[in-house]
């Protein structure tokens, strides 16, 4: 099975370059490798001084570069999902086909859709994905999760155990999966939503890599992207400083600087304990080319095992305990101060910052509440105990 690798950072990091670097390396060691980019503002075509179309194209042996254009993909590549949402708008509003790409995230959803269908060919061995800045990366990767929510809540999809399919708790509680010739458009949808949060939170598969840069700015969003990651539930197992400039430059001004940075690289290495830390020297000329490419991939990356799989922590799940069911979640970075939760009917409510995600309740937990909460050593844990009785 295929390995995805999904880079994401603040804008300016150098995020495009790393993975780049990645993708070089991996068609080097002779793996059919895909480098995609979901990015809007393009500029793999620049890095590797190629003129790129809206289809994939292969720019050396093994390595296939393609730029997705996300309306170019809704419209010759999905025509089934289309007329699923098409049918699933119009039972909410008057809305047509060609009312789709106006919807906040719908193209963000049909380039995944994109990167998931072609994982599932088996035509490449991995998959690097460059992805947008830091806000955009977390919106295209939580809107599956939030549309089916959505769904869930405005369709009645019974017949799929809408809560069963859950990532959260289907390695849990199991459920036989529904007969898909007899599932409506709607259902049919929900399901492939269902496909694609498993293949972004699968951590045998799927990796977030963090590209950051020694600065105060970058570096503080750096440690916010890390904690929303996690509150989603993806897998990071990798963190990248780039741009470190060298120790021996020996003037007074760089000097400063360097020690600036020193402080900087130290506080993430601290904060990012647990992952693999990869620091990039900054060189003295701009990464374009192959050549430019090459030396990353060569001189930083060398031998290092960056394709392996890392599960740097467990997926959130819910488990039995003594006195009913507990749920626990990694979050690192995080301040006690600033998580809220809440239940509201069958959704756990988690609001960190300015991000909020609604996680829904198994069946099997309709009627418990939550009975207390605690957040220790970057973990919550949401305890639950019956709470009433279970409708006739």
């Amino acid at each position: 099975m295929s390995r995805i690798l999904i880079f994401t950072g603040k804008g300016g990091v150098g995020k495009s370059s790393v993975a780049a670097a990645h993708a070089y390396k991996s068609a080097k060691e002779g793996k059919k490798t895909l480098l995609v980019s979901t990015d809007m503002a393009h500029n793999l075509g620049d890095l590797f001084e190629k003129k790129l179309g809206k289809e994939a194209e292969e720019v050396m042996p093994g390595l296939t570069l393609y730029e997705i254009d996300p309306e170019y993909v809704m419209e010759n590549d999905f025509a089934d999902i289309m007329t699923y949402l098409t049918k699933l708008l119009a039972s909410v509003n008057d809305m047509s086909i060609r009312d789709l790409g106006m919807i906040p995230g719908m193209e963000e959803l049909f380039s995944l859709l994109k990167i998931a269908e072609i994982h599932k060919s088996g035509e490449y061995e991995r998959i690097i994905v460059d992805c947008a800045p830091t806000g955009e990366t977390l919106s295209l990767l939580k809107f599956p999760e939030l549309l089916s929510w959505y769904m869930e809540k405005l369709f009645p999809i019974g017949k799929i155990g809408v809560r069963i399919l859950a990532p959260v708790s289907k390695l849990v509680f199991k459920v036989e999966m529904p007969n898909k010739k007899a599932m409506s458009d709607i259902e049919k949808m929900y399901l492939k939503l269902a496909e694609l949060q498993e293949l972004l939170k699968d951590r045998e598969t799927t990796s977030i890599r963090i590209v950051t840069t020694p600065e105060k700015m970058v570096v503080e969003e750096t440690k916010r992207n890390y904690m929303y990651m996690n509150l989603y539930d993806f897998n990071v197992d990798g963190l990248y400083i780039n741009r470190i400039l060298p120790a021996d430059i020996g003037n007074e001004f760089f000097d400063r600087w360097i020690d600036i940075q020193k402080g900087y690289i130290g506080e993430l290495k601290a904060c990012f304990a647990a992952l693999p830390v990869c620091e990039i020297p900054w060189y003295d000329e701009e990464v374009r080319g192959e050549a430019a490419i090459r030396r990353i991939a060569e001189k930083v990356l060398g031998d290092r095992d960056v394709f392996g799989k890392r599960i740097i922590t467990e997926r959130e799940r819910f488990t039995k305990t003594e006195t009913g069911y507990s749920l626990e979640l990694f979050i690192p970075c995080a301040d006690k101060a600033d998580i809220d939760l809440y239940q509201a009917a069958n959704d756990i409510v988690i609001k960190l910052g300015n991000f909020k995600r609604n996680i829904p309740l198994p069946n099997i937990l309709r009627t418990y509440v939550v009975s207390g909460a605690a957040f220790e050593e970057g973990k919550l844990r949401i305890s639950f105990e019956k709470g009433g009785e279970e409708d006739e």
